[in-house]
C-alpha cells in the first residue's frame, strides 16, 4: 500500500500558526516558499501585527563600559537577546532620554543615536556643548537636539540652554530654562517629551510645564499638567500619538495607585486643553512597581502604543500597557535584572521584518540575537 503523502498547511491556518511564531523565527518561515512567504506577510499585516520593542541596555558601572542589550517583543511577549556593537567614539556612559533618544556626554563630545528604530547601531558624533553638564534633560526635536539644565555647579548659568544643529553640525546658545523651572533643572526632577517641533520639560513634583521651541528660541508657559490634585508625580510622553500623562496618586491604607490620562485639545491655544483617562494600573500591579517607592523611582518608556512602566530600585518586574480599543495591561519579568553591578538604561523603538532580516541573516553580522 503506497505511503499517504501529508497535506500541505495553507490559507488561514498557517497565517494563524506564524502569528504565535516570535518575530525571529520567522525570517528563516518566511524564505521557505513563496506560499510562506506571503502567507508570513499576510498574518503580520491583519492577524498579529510586529509591535515596537522596549529595549534595555545594561552596563557597567566602570570603564570600559562594556555593554548587553536586551529586547521585549510585546507581539511574541519574550525577551530577545541583541549582542550589538554600537559606533560610539566617545566610550562613557549611556543615557537614555524621550523613551527613544540614547546618547552620550564627556568633556570629549556628544554622542547620540541617529534613529528611533530598536535597532541603534548608528551614531551621531559631535563636539561637546561649552557648558558642562551632568544631569541635563536631552531632547531631539527634529534636526536639532536640545541640551538644558544639569549643569555643574562652577559654570556661570546652571540654567543654560543649548541647541546642537545636525546639518550644520554647531552648536547655539539659547535662552535659559524659565524661572519657575530652576529649583529643578534636571532631568533628575523634569520629565521631558516632544510634540510636534517642540521639546516640553514638565516638573514631576508639581506638573508644571514649559514648551520650548528651538527653531524660534522661544519658552511657552507655564501650563499645569497634573490631572489631579491627587496627583503627587507626573511623567510625560507620547502614548498612540497623543501626549499622555501618567500620575502616581495616593491609594487606600497607604498604597499606590498609577493612572495615564491623554491630553486633549493644544497647549497654549485659545481653546485650551483638557485630559481625558486612559486607564488605571490593576493594584497588584501597582503593588509590585511601586515596591520601594521613592521619589524619581518609577520612570515610563512610551513607544508607539505601549507604555512600560518600571521602578529601577526594584527592577525585577515591568508593567505594561498597550492602548487599543481598551487599555490591556499586564507584567512580564525583567530578564535583565539581577547584576547589582550593572545599571540599566531604558528606551524604546519601532522594528520591521527586513531589519531583523538584516540582523539575523547577513554573512558578517554586527550583532546576533537569540530567546531567553
Amino acid at each position: 500500500m503506497a505511503a499517504t503523502a501529508e497535506a500541505p498547511i495553507y490559507g488561514d491556518i498557517l497565517e494563524a500558526i506564524f502569528s504565535h511564531v516570535p518575530l525571529i523565527h520567522l525570517v528563516p518561515a518566511y524564505h521557505v516558499s513563496r506560499a510562506w512567504n506571503h502567507a508570513v506577510s499576510s498574518s503580520l499585516a491583519h492577524v498579529n501585527p510586529i509591535k515596537p520593542w522596549l529595549t534595555i541596555l545594561t552596563q557597567s558601572k566602570r570603564d570600559p563600559h562594556v555593554t548587553a542589550t536586551y529586547a521585549y517583543d510585546p507581539r511574541s511577549r519574550v525577551w530577545i537577546e541583541m549582542n550589538l556593537q554600537p559606533s560610539i567614539e566617545h566610550a562613557s556612559a549611556v543615557q537614555s532620554s524621550q523613551s527613544t533618544l540614547l546618547y552620550t556626554l564627556t568633556p570629549a563630545g556628544f554622542a547620540f543615536t541617529d534613529s528611533e528604530g530598536a535597532f541603534r547601531v548608528s551614531w551621531h558624533n559631535a563636539p561637546a556643548p561649552s557648558v558642562w553638564r551632568t544631569d541635563p534633560v536631552v531632547a531631539r526635536v527634529g534636526n536639532r537636539v536640545v541640551v538644558a539644565g544639569g549643569a555643574c555647579d562652577f559654570e556661570d548659568d546652571l540654567h543654560a540652554v543649548e541647541v546642537y544643529d545636525m546639518e550644520a553640525r554647531a552648536w547655539n546658545t539659547s535662552q535659559s530654562m524659565p524661572e519657575l523651572l530652576k529649583g529643578s533643572a534636571g532631568s533628575t526632577w523634569l520629565s521631558v517629551a516632544v510634540v510636534g517641533d517642540k521639546m516640553l520639560v514638565t516638573e514631576k513634583k508639581s506638573g508644571v510645564t514649559f514648551s520650548f521651541d528651538p527653531f524660534s528660541d522661544t519658552w511657552n508657559g507655564p501650563y499645569d499638567l497634573r490631572p489631579d490634585q491627587n496627583v503627587f508625580y507626573c511623567l510625560t510622553g507620547i502614548l498612540a500619538g497623543k501626549l499622555t500623562v501618567a500620575g502616581v496618586m495616593s491609594g487606600a491604607e497607604n498604597s499606590k495607585r498609577v493612572k495615564l490620562w491623554s491630553v486633549e485639545g493644544e497647549l497654549g491655544s485659545g481653546s485650551g486643553f483638557w485630559f481625558e483617562e486612559v486607564g488605571e494600573m490593576p493594584n497588584e500591579m501597582a503593588e509590585k512597581v511601586m515596591r520601594g517607592w521613592d521619589f524619581g523611582s518609577v520612570v515610563v518608556t512610551w513607544v508607539g502604543n505601549f507604555a512600560y512602566v518600571m521602578n529601577p530600585v526594584k527592577p525585577e518586574e515591568v508593567v505594561v500597557c498597550e492602548v487599543g480599543a481598551r487599555c490591556e495591561w499586564w507584567s512580564v519579568r525583567n530578564v535583565a535584572a539581577g547584576d547589582l553591578t550593572k545599571r540599566m538604561v531604558v528606551s524604546g523603538g519601532g522594528v520591521s521584518l527586513q531589519e531583523v532580516q538584516r540582523a539575523v541573516v547577513t554573512e558578517n553580522p554586527r550583532f546576533c540575537m537569540k530567546l531567553v
